[in-house]
């Protein structure tokens, strides 16, 4: 292997106008080729980023001896078909959230990768970043008490009816899209996995067909007792916002979740005491997450996250998913036999 990690980039979805100039920065990779359905996508991609090779084709980038890793961009449900055949192909993975669509998936591919002895990351690029780092230094020192309450909101408006998130086919969805980010981080501040969950979703027909939710409301209980509420969409205004309330204080972020290469604060409110702000300085964090999976498969470091963690995220959301579907169309007042909150489930 070269003294850089040989990036492939397989799909030319809009995520990748960010993540092909990042991985390119990086102190230890280089982006060597692109794949798309055709080899003209490819090439556009390809002259437009100034990457040296193009394929028309998902497999004849997978075929490829100058690529060492896949940077997988596609959609949702492709997701589990193209991280296997990667792997199968020799090549390390990073793969846009989620992982995958179901516990069971994440378990078949942590599988392969252990076959393969090949590494594998869920590109949940924002815990790379130095805000997240300080938000979980002050946490440990218990800065605002202990953890009672998360509110985590994350939405947007995907507009057109061709977007990929309005396809069930697809794995689209406000869930799998946006709320799989208010999940994760909900299970990183508490550092636990939740008992107990409850949720609600608003639904519209597929453009492919079936029924799909365009927002969900959601509560994860964990063992703790600490309470997370989560609001996402992906047909609502742009919002994007942590807050975590402690029996002494809470801790503010905004926009968590975005691209923030400027410094940027973190709020520390005290109750009854003046706001201590906490600078942090601008990264791009697809170019640390970039770096740390670079560094783990050329020095051999372990991944700051694993695959047991993916799975876990998955599981939750599976849930979340369930209960929401349940829901749909019921009304107050009084629940039906076995609605409302339940636990999580195996």
């Amino acid at each position: 292997m070269s003294v850089k990690l040989r990036w492939g980039v397989l799909g030319t979805a809009r995520i990748v106008r960010k993540t092909i100039p990042a991985l390119q920065e990086t102190n230890n990779g280089e982006v060597v080729g692109i794949a798309s359905r055709t080899e003209e996508k490819a090439r556009e991609y390809a002259d437009k980023h100034g990457i040296p090779q193009s394929f028309g084709s998902y497999q004849a980038l997978l075929a490829s001896s100058d690529i060492d890793a896949v940077y997988i961009a596609l959609p949702n449900a492709l997701h589990l078909e193209w991280i296997l055949k990667s792997l199968d192909a020799g090549k390390h993975v990073l793969c846009e959230k989620p992982l995958a669509m179901s516990a069971a998936e994440c378990a078949e591919i942590r599988r392969r990768s252990d076959e393969t002895g090949l590494k594998v990351l869920e590109g949940f690029m924002y815990r790379f970043h130095p805000r997240f780092e300080k938000l979980q230094e002050l946490l440990a020192a218990n800065a605002v008490g202990k953890l009672t309450f998360i509110h985590v909101g994350h939405s947007f408006d995907a507009g057109e009816d061709d977007n990929i998130r309005w396809y069930a086919g697809l794995g689209g969805g406000a869930l799998f899209d946006t709320g799989c980010y208010c999940v994760n981080m909900s299970r990183m501040v508490t550092a636990q996995e939740p008992v107990h969950i409850a949720a609600f979703g608003n639904y519209r027909d597929a453009s492919d067909g079936g029924r799909i939710d365009t927002s969900i409301a959601g509560m994860l209980r964990f063992p703790g007792s600490a309470t997370a509420l989560f609001d996402t969409g992906v047909n609502l205004e742009r919002r994007n916002f942590l807050e975590l309330t402690g029996t002494e204080g809470r801790l503010y972020l905004d926009n968590p979740f975005g691209l923030l290469e400027e410094d940027s604060v973190l709020e520390e409110h005290h109750f009854g005491q003046d706001t201590i702000y906490h600078k942090v300085r601008g990264e791009n964090h697809f170019v640390r997450m970039g770096e740390h999976f670079a560094d783990s498969v050329l020095n051999g470091t372990p991944l700051r996250y694993d695959l047991t963690d993916a799975a876990n995220n998955a599981h939750v959301l599976e849930a979340l998913d369930r209960a929401a579907r349940q829901q749909e169309g019921t009304s107050a007042p009084g629940p039906r036999s076995g609605a409302g909150p339940g636990s999580i489930g195996t």
